[in-house]
């Protein structure tokens, strides 16, 4: 009798141990990084997440996700892309720029797939933009920059200094200085610059640009992007107007903003990293350039910054803050 009654528990325990090494098959892990946490950045992780359970792939069931920021700094950047790569993940997502370059540099096997990068073959993430033949690819944030700067001639039409605020060690701002050097003067225009290497310079180095220039652009420099509100308040006190590439930056005091949808580039993202989880190589894959451009516009904001948005520019925005 207690043979046959211990039977049925035996079974079981065959059976739950048959089962677990087939769940531990079937689970993936992805682990995404970022070198600061932002509104533009928050967006493209959530995308990615979002974009993996569309899927199939859902934490709690069959993906194992982490999640860990930098806080802006290179070094903890570099030590995060260790531990992550330590940790042998499925795939790890590093967003933005500092991001990408701490765990290319940390790994020649773990899949790697890079968003929010403006030039990734600048910064050294790949050889070119087809298909890298390695463990990278990506997402890039690249923008039309003389697109950018018809958007600004709209907001202050008599502007002939045009400023700049970024990091000059982070690589996707110091392209874009390079590329706005030779774009302004065939636009009539001129670069000044003023570097913030740290988040906390972001308000001095916009202060050196009263009196220098006639509207402030804003790229997506992480450094500009995290301090956003110091830059606003140099704006209002000085009248002297905001226009950025990052539409999430309109809606915390930009004038006007021409750029991508961050959640969706983050979508875009996690399509591809699914890719990598359902057996294709990231060598294979190219990478990729959202073409999805809005028009994000803050009437109250260029009031405060002394302009007037034409009534046509408001008209033809995606959003406008109020």
């Amino acid at each position: 009798m207690k043979k046959l009654a211990w039977a049925p528990l035996g079974a079981v325990a065959l059976a739950i141990a048959a089962i677990a090494p087939a769940q531990a098959a079937d689970q993936k892990s992805v682990a995404v990084t970022a070198i600061v946490e932002h509104p533009a950045l928050d967006a493209v992780r959530d995308g990615v997440k979002a974009a993996l359970k569309a899927e199939g792939f859902e934490e709690g069931k069959n993906l194992k996700w982490q999640y860990q920021s930098a806080q802006g700094n290179p070094g903890t950047a570099a030590q995060i892309a260790r531990k992550f790569v330590g940790d042998k993940p499925d795939a790890i997502v590093a967003i933005a720029t500092p991001s990408a370059q701490a765990v290319v540099a940390a790994t020649k096997t773990v899949p790697v797939v890079f968003s929010a990068v403006t030039d990734p073959v600048a910064a050294k993430l790949v050889p070119s933009w087809e298909p890298s033949k390695n463990n990278v690819t990506g997402v890039s944030d690249l923008l039309a920059l003389d697109k950018q700067m018809e958007l600004l001639k709209k907001v202050v039409p008599n502007a002939k200094r045009v400023g700049m605020v970024y990091n000059p060690g982070e690589a996707n701002s110091a392209v874009v200085v390079k590329e706005l050097k030779e774009l302004l003067p065939k636009m009539g225009m001129t670069l000044v610059e003023a570097a913030a290497p740290r988040s906390v310079d972001v308000s001095s180095a916009a202060r050196s640009l009263v009196g220098k220039a006639d509207v402030i652009y804003t790229n997506t420099d992480n450094n500009v992007v995290s301090s956003y509100e110091a830059l606003v308040k140099v704006g209002q006190d000085s009248k002297l107007p905001l226009v950025a590439s990052d539409t999430d930056s309109v809606a915390r005091g930009a004038v006007a903003a021409l750029g991508i949808n961050y959640r969706d580039l983050g979508e875009q993202t996690g399509r591809m990293v699914a890719r990598i989880l359902k057996g294709e190589k990231p060598g294979d894959i190219k990478t990729e350039v959202s073409s999805k451009m809005e028009l994000h516009v803050n009437p109250g904001a260029a009031e405060k910054q002394g302009v007037k948005l034409s009534d046509e520019l408001v008209k033809s925005a995606a959003k406008v803050i109020q």
